[in-house]
């Protein structure tokens, strides 16, 4: 089997994988009653997003830059995730400003677009590898990640105003960046220079590490306040859950 056709494998499964985690949160979504799964689901994706931001994003882009950028001691990673933090946290007292129900905020569209963002990137990462044994190590990462990535873009997208049509195009969309960046970084190989990729890739995981930290801690707070003390603890162990899962997959990746 050429590394080529393997690749085409790797994106139809990867492009499945994604349809298939969103099921349940798009189901759940269609019925008009409060679900608690759904809540839960929802903290189950904050402890994904803190998880991916301490465990892969920001490390990830801590390495590439010491990397590219040599001795430097400034901490240029962390002042992109500072960046997308704050981003984040101007987003939400605008938002705030503009309305007072928690379904006006735009966080939502904001989230989506960067996890729609970081799926291109992952799939280029796997493109631009030329040999069986790195591109089979990253679509096995990519694939422990996959799943989590769609569950937790379909109950980020359950918190926006989107109908269900738009939200399964915003889905679709999703659904292909990956096999797409598996054929942009396939097709870019021999075209762009090598520290200039890694030096964007590890400003844009910084950056979206910070806006994962926000919409794992603020944004959960605010928009997740149970009068039931018995939810409340229910929605941290399942944050927890989504936590320890990120958390052992850092073992693999």
């Amino acid at each position: 089997m050429s590394l080529i056709i393997y690749k085409v494998i790797a994106g139809a499964l990867i492009f499945f994988i994604s349809l298939i985690a969103v099921a349940y949160p798009l189901k759940v979504r269609a019925r008009p009653t409060h679900h608690w799964a759904l809540e839960l689901g929802d903290a189950f994706a904050s402890g994904i997003f803190l998880g991916a931001a301490l465990f892969h994003m920001l490390p990830d882009a801590i390495a590439d830059f010491s990397q590219t950028l040599g001795n430097t001691t400034y901490p240029v990673a962390e002042l992109f995730c500072a960046g997308g933090f704050l981003l984040l946290l101007f987003f939400e007292r605008l938002s705030g400003n503009a309305s007072s129900h928690p379904h006006g905020s735009t966080i939502p569209f904001v989230i989506a677009i960067i996890i729609i963002i970081h799926s291109l990137i992952e799939g280029a990462t796997l493109g631009v590898n030329t040999t069986f044994a790195t591109a089979s190590i990253i679509f096995l990462a990519i694939i422990a990640h996959k799943s989590s990535e769609s569950f937790t873009l379909a109950i980020t997208l359950n918190r926006s105003s989107l109908s269900l049509k738009n939200t399964l195009i915003v889905i679709g969309i999703f659904s292909l960046m990956t096999p797409l960046g598996i054929a942009l970084g396939t097709t870019l190989t021999f075209y762009l220079h090598e520290r200039i990729g890694l030096l964007l890739t590890a400003g844009f995981n910084a950056f979206a590490a910070g806006t994962f930290l926000y919409m794992s801690t603020l944004h959960h707070i605010n928009h997740h306040q149970r009068s039931h003390e018995g939810e409340g603890l229910a929605e941290f162990f399942a944050l927890l859950a989504g936590l320890c899962i990120m958390a052992l997959l850092a073992v693999w990746s």
